[in-house]
């Protein structure tokens, strides 16, 4: 087979991916079986990998699909439970107290406590904490999702404790006789506590300005004029977020390491700017409000929009105590991954659930459903129940309990689809050839040269993008990465800035991959739209892989030029979005009488 049907076949399971999903917008429900269908076999009868090693792979990304549908259905059973018991109200008034813009909301909810939870949790939690949360105080679904994923970028690198810098990049790379004899004399671990930094200070550079793109993308899509300008005029705001939490998140990166980066920069973030948000800090004059919500397009309502209309015979509660529930995902979050002790317990294999070796492939699928984050959620919902003495109230908690298994199934499909999916395909190595991902990557460095750099973040999201995970990325193409940047002639630290430009896009494509964003949208009802939310979050996460890329060029080749178009970047960007203006509403359908 030649090299290039070779890469054909090894595009087209993504090429079928984006053409159904993104721009025929069918649901991920009907794209996913036939891009699975389309990748086995491919792998079969072409890579020529055994049916047993294809078989194998689809029942692990079976259960690897669902522990992710437990993290969502604990992630809308919470969001059920603080509706039955009055807390979103308290909730809703609390976020109203703090400022009625609903850019500023964003800016606290999704990108200050959602880099908290990613930081603690990891693997998509934020995304479905976040949006059920801003759905509950009046977002649109579709808004409430595609603001959680953009935010899925910056904090990932250092998400679940620092999860895909010391699994990802650190396995990716241990023990590889080409990086050892490249660092020579320099001790390993203090190489991987540097690609930690450079990943932090690429993220700084980089990351700051997401707050503001994603203030500037609600205002377009869900905004009353379509406009990006309405969203850039929270620029004093959404900076000012941006750098009070990006600034500790490089410090502890480099002072302290992978573990704590996203946790300490969301905390410190939210510790400043809510307070300064309290006392009108750089709010802008003018209150961005969605449009009444008679003129919402279609698209933009999920099964769950009215879900959150509070009944007036729901108690008060205090708002202090309405919050409880999420003060003890975020504790026991913390300190389960945190209390070494607890952490071995949660994880041991006594608690670990195990199927055996599937037809003597070695594969062997396992959940640790202990330490899933779905079980901390299902957790916090109960201790709701309790705390808000709920049995009073007739058979709401059952309700909750009931509302959440049914919107459950109709996320399933698609990821009992997808993810399967997604692990035949990397896992397709075969006597004959490479794996699918790695002949695709090797086929874009083989035309690039010194260049490669600014083509390191793409891989990184390309990977994301099919793991759905910076970590599995980062496991897949480190090594890869560092022995192409040993290919264009880049010594040890040259070398270990292109490693962390994998692991910076990788994070960025956080923000498109599909199983990501079929549990987002699940969490607020909006199965079907994946496609839509997908084509929204593309324009961040080309800013982010471009601005990485081009930052990489810079400072390992310290030129000037390069950081000067780093520069052009983020202003051609940014003019990009305030020079595009989108259909007003009222235009685009007739005004409710």
């Amino acid at each position: 087979m030649t090299q290039p049907l070779l890469v054909i076949l090894a595009l087209l399971p993504l090429v079928i991916i984006f053409v159904l999903l993104v721009v025929f917008r069918q649901p991920a429900k009907t794209t996913m079986p036939i891009a699975y269908v389309t990748t086995a076999l491919i792998v079969l009868f072409y890579w020529g990998v055994p049916g047993a090693d294809v078989a194998a792979h689809t029942i692990n990304g079976i259960v690897i699909a669902i522990s992710i549908l437990f993290i969502v259905f604990g992630a809308i059973l919470l969001f059920y439970t603080l509706r039955e018991s009055g807390a979103i109200k308290a909730i809703q008034e609390g976020f109203a107290a703090i400022s009625p813009d609903r850019r500023i909301q964003a800016i606290i909810i999704a990108w200050l406590f959602g880099f908290m939870i990613e930081g603690a949790s990891g693997f998509g939690t934020p995304a479905a904490i976040a949006a059920p949360l801003l759905l509950a105080i009046g977002f649109p679904a579709m808004a409430a999702v595609m603001v959680a994923l953009i935010i899925q970028s910056t904090p990932v690198s250092f998400g679940a404790v620092g999860t895909p810098i010391i699994v990802g990049v650190n396995t990716g790379l241990e023990g590889q006789t080409r990086v050892l004899d490249m660092l020579g004399e320099t001790p390993y671990w203090d190489y991987i506590l540097t690609i930690a930094a450079q990943v932090a200070m690429i993220h700084a550079l980089v990351g700051f300005l997401i707050p503001l793109l994603m203030v500037a993308a609600l205002t377009r899509f869900f905004g009353e004029n379509q406009s990006f300008r309405e969203g850039l005029k929270a620029w004093k705001f959404a900076l000012f977020a941006g750098i009070v939490t990006v600034i500790p998140y490089y410090l502890v990166a480099w002072l302290l390491g992978p573990e704590f980066p996203a946790i300490v920069g969301g905390l410190v973030g939210l510790m400043i700017v809510v307070p300064a948000a309290r006392a009108g800090w750089f709010i802008p004059e003018e209150i961005f409000e969605f449009p009444p919500r008679e003129r919402w397009l279609p698209e933009w309502i999920g099964r769950f929009q009215d879900a959150v209309r509070v009944s007036p015979d729901v108690k008060e509660v205090p708002i202090a105590r309405a919050w409880l529930p999420y003060v003890i995902v975020v504790a026991v979050l913390v300190l389960t991954r945190t209390i070494r002790p607890v952490e071995d317990v949660l994880r041991a294999e006594a608690a670990t659930l195990r199927l055996p070796e599937l037809f003597a492939t070695g594969v062997t699928p396992s959940w640790q459903i202990l330490w899933s984050p779905g079980t901390v959620l299902i957790i916090a919902s109960l201790l709701t129940y309790l705390a808000f003495q709920m049995w009073k109230t007739g058979g709401s908690y059952g309700r909750a309990w009931s509302q959440s298994f049914w919107t459950i199934l109709g996320a399933a499909p698609a990821l009992l689809f997808a993810v399967p999916m997604v692990q035949v395909f990397i896992n397709s190595e075969s006597v004959a050839f490479d794996a699918m991902p790695e002949v695709l990557a090797a086929a874009v460095a083989g035309g690039t040269g010194a260049l490669w750099p600014l083509f390191a973040p793409v891989i990184g999201a390309f990977g994301a993008f099919l793991a759905g995970s910076n970590t599995v990325s980062n496991l897949m193409f480190s090594l890869f990465q560092f022995s192409t940047a040993e290919r264009i002639g880049l010594d040890a630290g040259g070398a270990s800035v292109v490693v962390a430009l994998q692991a910076v896009g990788g994070a960025a494509g956080n923000m498109i991959t599909v199983h990501n964003v079929v549990a987002a949208a699940a969490t607020v009802g909006l199965i079907g739209r994946e496609g839509d939310l997908i084509r929204k979050t593309l324009i961040p996460m080309t800013y982010y892989v471009v601005a990485a890329g081009v930052m990489g060029l810079a400072i390992i080749y310290g030129s000037i030029l390069a950081f000067a178009m780093f520069l052009l970047w983020i202003g051609a960007f940014l003019g990009f979005m305030y020079w595009n203006e989108g259909t007003p509403l009222s235009q685009r359908q007739p005004a409710a009488a």
